[in-house]
């Protein structure tokens, strides 16, 4: 059993790499960077190809070979990902690359990214057609509907994302389209690109965001078929007011944006707006901790194209909704993790976090020398507790009253200069495993 820390650092590392990032719900904005280690301070490039296996209750037992490559070309450029399949016949390609900075702009990035992908237990927390909580509170996803009230078969789950980010040239930025950190130990010593002051003109990172994806799951059950697309829109601003944009330690982040699809499909159009706040508070280091970090964090949306009508058969249906896995909805790898995914959704949504980030001064990889190629700089224990719900109207009366909570621990850790984490939560409905890239805020 001695070698047991090394084999949990390979299997976080392995698993990350089956699931994309464009999964959760960080802002699609992000701050952009490159990253230099005291301990190699030439190396730019880093990469990392693993196979990888696990048992899974959605996938059954399933294997595949993942890998990232960074710094190829452009020193934030970013490439990654990951082919698998399983004895249940689940298969996928995800894949994508990150941060492309075009050559005739100075300030402006492409993104690209998405999956191809088959399960045999595809699930939808939705109702065929979407009635109203507002009407009956039970219905399923909406804030006290039963945790069995689902669709579930097999299907395809394919989507994508496209986005153009502009850096703008005011604050941190306002000579330079990114930030330079430099590390030691996996902790920032130098080029902080926020959180002294809350002030967009002269700290921190502004980005202009315009996005456009694309998301399709098919359920074919004995008793309904339900084909959810959805091709929406997104234009948003973030400010990034943060010390260390991978970790951060001190400083706050806030973020707008505005989603609409335009596309008919079986929800109509649709859209959503949503605001992100978080907070960071620097403890300082102790006797076993490099360092330690409270973070906050706070969301709230909701649909302004919702509609509802009467039906022939006396009903109340929802029209122009964002579908059940965008717009306002909780539970999965970001927020309530103690959830499934997508388990609550519903016109309006409100959200909150609390977490306490303890980098631990022991890394038991540190004099491993046949492990040296991860770059694995430290551990992180971090419990956290989280509160939210979903409502049929924004009222902040409704919004905070008969919330759900979760409460979890979470094993993270930095390698190559990004944060891998493994996060375990517990909440009235059951336990839950999330294996991710970056901090969840």
């Amino acid at each position: 059993m001695k070698n047991a820390p090394f084999r949990i650092i390979l299997v976080l590392l392995a698993g990350c790499l089956i699931l994309p990032s464009a999964a959760g719900a960080r802002p699609s904005a992000s701050a952009k960077f490159s990253t230099t280690r005291e301990e190699n301070p030439k190396a730019v490039k880093n990469r990392l190809i693993l196979p990888y296996a696990f048992p899974s209750e959605s996938m059954g037992t399933t294997a595949g070979v993942g890998g990232f490559a960074k710094g190829y070309g452009q020193d934030q450029l970013l490439f990654a990902g990951s082919v698998f399949g399983s004895v249940d016949e689940a298969k996928g390609v995800v894949g994508g690359m990150w941060d492309y900075l075009l050559p005739f702009s100075k300030r402006l990035y492409f993104s690209a990214f998405g999956a191809v992908s088959y399960f045999p237990r595809n699930r939808a927390y939705t109702e065929v057609p979407r009635l109203s909580s507002s009407f009956d509170a039970t219905v399923a996803g909406a804030n006290n509907s039963d945790k069995d009230d689902y669709i579930e078969d097999d299907g395809s789950d394919n989507w994508y994302e496209l986005k153009l980010e502009y850096v703008l040239p005011i604050g941190s930025m306002k000579n330079s389209h990114k930030g330079q950190y430099k590390l030691k130990k996996g902790i920032l010593q130098s080029g902080a690109t926020g959180g002294d002051t809350w002030n967009p003109l002269g700290s921190g990172v502004s980005v202009l965001l315009l996005g456009q994806s694309g998301r399709y799951q098919d359920y074919r059950t004995e008793t309904v078929t339900y084909s959810g697309d959805s091709y929406p829109w997104k234009i948003g601003y973030l400010y990034n007011n943060t010390d260390f944009a991978t970790n951060p330690s001190y400083g706050s982040l806030q973020y707008f944006a505005y989603s609409r699809s335009f596309n008919e499909g079986n929800t109509g159009t649709w859209d959503f707006l949503e605001f992100e706040a978080s907070k960071f508070f620097n403890l300082g280091d102790s006797r076993f901790a490099r360092q330690r970090v409270v973070a906050l964090n706070f969301w709230t949306g909701s649909s302004l194209s919702w509609n509802e009508t009467v039906n022939e058969n006396g009903e109340v249906v929802v029209e122009n909704k964002p579908p059940y896995l965008d717009g306002a909805r909780l539970g999965g790898w970001y927020r309530m993790k103690g959830f499934p995914n997508n388990r609550f959704n519903d016109r309006s949504v409100i959200y909150g976090a609390a977490e306490y980030r303890y980098t631990l001064d022991w890394n038991p990889v540190a004099g491993v020398n046949w492990l040296r190629w991860l770059h694995l700089d430290w551990f992180q224990l971090v419990p956290f507790v989280e509160a939210g719900r979903v409502a049929p109207e924004y009222d902040l009366g409704e919004l905070f009253s008969d919330l759900k909570f979760n409460a979890g621990i979470g094993l993270r850790a930095m390698t190559a200069g990004a944060v891998v984490r493994f996060d375990t939560a517990f909440s009235e409905e059951g336990t839950n495993f999330w294996v991710m890239f970056q901090q969840p805020f």
